[in-house]
């Protein structure tokens, strides 16, 4: 009884703690279960599945076979190594993606129960193929146009080629982008500037307005 009162402290005390690798929140609860798998493997598998993975990240295939092979004396499941994959996975792409070093990294897993020679191999793993990796999930991210400048002007259109008299208002805008090819890094010259002329109707343009101020209005309460 004890001992699982104190294995149950030490989970609870892991529930409260906040790491870098998780975004400064706890780690999750299957991380903590694969983390106590891992511990099971040697260092110097450890360290040949974390290369697995992370030339996975810059573009390999993984090797399952090999990784199934170095640990079949662990008496480990096929299923048990995709999950322990798959959290190596998680640990690394998360510390990339939060810009940590290897010594904050290995800090952190040893406080989570992974032995300090395993911490070690990962995180000289991890910091030889940091910078790759940062520029390969930049090059994967989701990257939206951003707003450089909205120009407008209105047009009153007294007749035109088809009707001798129109008399109706005509609203047009020039929306400037600033949007980055998929193949570039993201420094400020890589960037390019692009036009996006709309022409609307008076009652299309009041109802853009109504919805852009409500959309502001949402944001302005979620700050």
């Amino acid at each position: 009884v004890s001992t699982q009162s104190t294995g149950l402290r030490i989970f609870c005390l892991l529930e409260l703690m906040k790491f870098k690798f998780c975004g400064d929140l706890d780690a999750p609860d299957w991380i903590l279960r694969e983390i106590a798998v891992l511990a099971k493997i040697s260092s110097v598998r450890m360290k040949v599945i974390s290369v697995q993975v992370l030339e996975n990240i810059l573009g390999k295939e993984i090797d399952y076979a090999k990784c199934i092979k170095l640990v079949s004396d662990s008496n480990l499941e096929v299923s048990d190594v995709k999950a322990v994959i798959s959290a190596v996975h998680f640990i690394v792409s998360n510390a990339a993606k939060y810009d940590l070093d290897d010594l904050t990294l290995s800090n952190e897993l040893t406080q989570l129960g992974l032995p300090k020679e395993h911490c070690d191999a990962l995180g000289r793993a991890y910091s030889e193929r940091k910078d790759r990796m940062r520029q390969k999930l930049f090059q994967n991210t989701l990257k939206l146009p951003r707003l450089e400048s909205v120009e407008w002007r209105v047009d009153y259109i007294l007749s035109s080629s088809t009707l001798s008299q129109v008399n109706h208002p005509s609203i047009q805008l020039n929306i400037k982008t600033k949007e980055l090819p998929g193949n570039r890094t993201g420094g400020k010259e890589d960037f390019l500037i692009k036009d996006h002329p709309v022409d609307v109707s008076t009652d299309k343009f009041l109802i853009l307005l109504n919805e852009l101020k409500e959309a502001r209005a949402l944001m302005d309460d979620l700050q």
